[in-house]
């Protein structure tokens, strides 16, 4: 049992002025904090290379793949004479890449000034722009629904109803952990914003992402504009798609292992500044990022966003479960297997993988056992930035997608699903590589605060005392929770007859 964990006491950490045993601060932490330090300026060896090979002869594969679909369609229909391998399954209608590319062009475009409008708000108007992403979400999706069922669209306007329903019911389940977590968000944007150098990384990723899903939509606008049927249509568009994602997935995690190393090392340093800060760090980060770490990056990218939404679903079911004694076993199953991949896959390790260069599954097992033995796991448990942060993301891929799909009705309604849900895609992963900006000064700051409160408290005594009261909060709920449990499993004991 998980809840039940000998953890440290919570009086080191809870504080509202140091105490003498954090004043001295224990050698074995400061060494680590050197051997972090030292380990980032170290050479570094290649990690997980087998998917990074994977990762290129598919991102190979597939921009030969879209610009063959693509000039297939451009300015004459079959033009390479693809048609006779289709024959099974077409149909009647026939179209150009031209007339659905510039749909895509616009998703690009909506997406990219959503990204960048995140970004400028988020410096100045940060608490006001996460709430308005986790409310706003509910009466979109709401709002969508029943311009579905309007529009006869019944198995979209049910999806989306529920989607809606399942979103507002999540907000209600974390609504008293909201102020905790806009607090944790605030400062991640503080600490981002005076990283200027940090901002335009980002900004650079959202523009090489716009290359490729130049090269990538004009495949999708080719398989659009074929005269294929709607399944063969649809099959192709999955591919594609499921390649977009992870390819956007490996874009932002890239930004993310720049982001956290960077946080990370001025954290540890005390400052941008500072005579120890190593020189270069950024451009260093972002060639280990792209060079020696990118395997573990593309790797990671698979499993870590499926598994932690799995984990905030399960904690959200678990945390409102009634007495049913079956369900509670079958849910505690769950999330006993579900913690389990979480150990070896969590957004944590991009931060270990930046500072040392370990590989992602060495860097994932590092930082949750780093969590656990000091108790901070109870405090990332409680924290939903992530799930925030991911709210924000999905509006604007709605925005991006329900704004291609309005203009793609108006021209050619029999098309409005294969254009809007691939524009939704598109919108997602550039509004997402803005967001992703944060979320990784988020991660460093929280494995900052496991390896050395001090290291907070050096940077900011406000946001240390509120996250020590916190984790003291935590810490006494786990034990409070793991009494229950123990009582109940007695009980049950007691009533099972020898």
């Amino acid at each position: 049992m998980n809840d039940i964990q000998s953890n440290p006491s919570p009086s080191s950490y809870n504080s509202a002025s140091i105490s003498p045993a954090l004043q001295d601060v224990d050698l074995s932490q400061r060494n680590t904090n050197n051997t972090y330090a030292l380990s980032f300026e170290q050479s570094r060896h290649w990690q997980d290379v087998f998917w990074l090979a994977v990762f290129i002869v598919h991102l190979g594969g597939l921009g030969f793949v879209s610009v063959v679909l693509g000039l297939n369609r451009f300015m004459k229909n079959d033009r390479l004479n693809i048609d006779k391998y289709t024959y099974v399954i077409l149909e009647n209608h026939r179209g150009r890449t031209e007339d659905y590319w510039p749909l895509y062009a616009v998703a690009g475009g909506v997406g990219a000034f959503l990204g960048w409008t995140w970004l400028l708000l988020l410096g100045s108007q940060a608490n006001h722009m996460m709430k308005v992403s986790v409310h706003l979400l509910t009466t979109y999706l709401a709002v969508i629904s029943i311009f579905c069922f309007w529009a006869k669209q019944y198995f979209w306007g049910t999806a989306f109803a529920v989607g809606a329903f399942m979103q507002f019911l999540y907000v209600i389940s974390v609504i008293d952990r909201l102020p905790f977590t806009m607090l944790v968000l605030q400062k991640a944007v503080k600490m981002t914003w005076s990283l200027p150098k940090v901002m335009s990384i980002a900004c650079a990723f959202t523009l090489v992402m716009l290359l490729w899903m130049a090269v990538w939509s004009f495949g999708a606008a080719g398989v659009v504009a074929s005269s294929m049927g709607d399944s063969g249509r649809w099959w192709l568009l999955v591919v594609l798609s499921v390649s977009l994602f992870w390819t956007g997935a490996v874009f932002c995690n890239t930004v993310h292992v720049i982001v956290s190393g960077i946080v990370f090392l001025v954290l540890v340093h005390g400052g941008q500044g500072t005579a120890s800060m190593p020189p270069n760090s950024l451009m260093k980060s972002l060639r280990y990022a792209v060079t020696t770490s990118f395997g573990s990056i593309c790797y990671g990218s698979l499993f870590t966003a499926a598994i932690r939404t799995l984990r905030w679903e399960i904690r959200g079911c678990r945390s409102k479960i009634g007495n049913n004694e079956c369900l509670i076993c079958f849910i505690d199953f769950l999330f006993h297997l579900v913690e389990t991949l979480v150990r070896f896959f969590n957004k944590y390790a991009y931060v270990q993988i930046a500072v040392s260069g370990k590989s992602f599954n060495h860097s994932a097992r590092d930082a949750w056992e780093l969590f656990q033995s000091t108790g901070v796991e109870a405090l990332v448990a409680y924290d939903c930035s992530g799930a925030v942060l991911l709210m924000g993301t999905l509006l604007g891929g709605l925005i991006t997608g329900t704004g291609v799909g309005v203009w793609t009705w108006i021209r050619s309604s029999d098309r409005v699903l294969m254009l809007g849900s691939t524009s939704m895609l598109m919108g997602m992963i550039l509004v997402g590589l803005a967001m992703v900006a944060v979320e990784g000064a988020v991660t460093a700051l929280y494995i900052c605060y496991a390896l050395d409160p001090l290291l907070i408290h050096r940077w900011d005594v406000d946001f240390f005392n509120q996250m020590s009261e916190m984790l003291h909060q935590r810490l006494q709920h786990r034990s409070a929770r793991g009494r229950q449990v123990l009582t109940r499993t007695t009980s049950i004991d007691l009533h099972i007859p020898n």
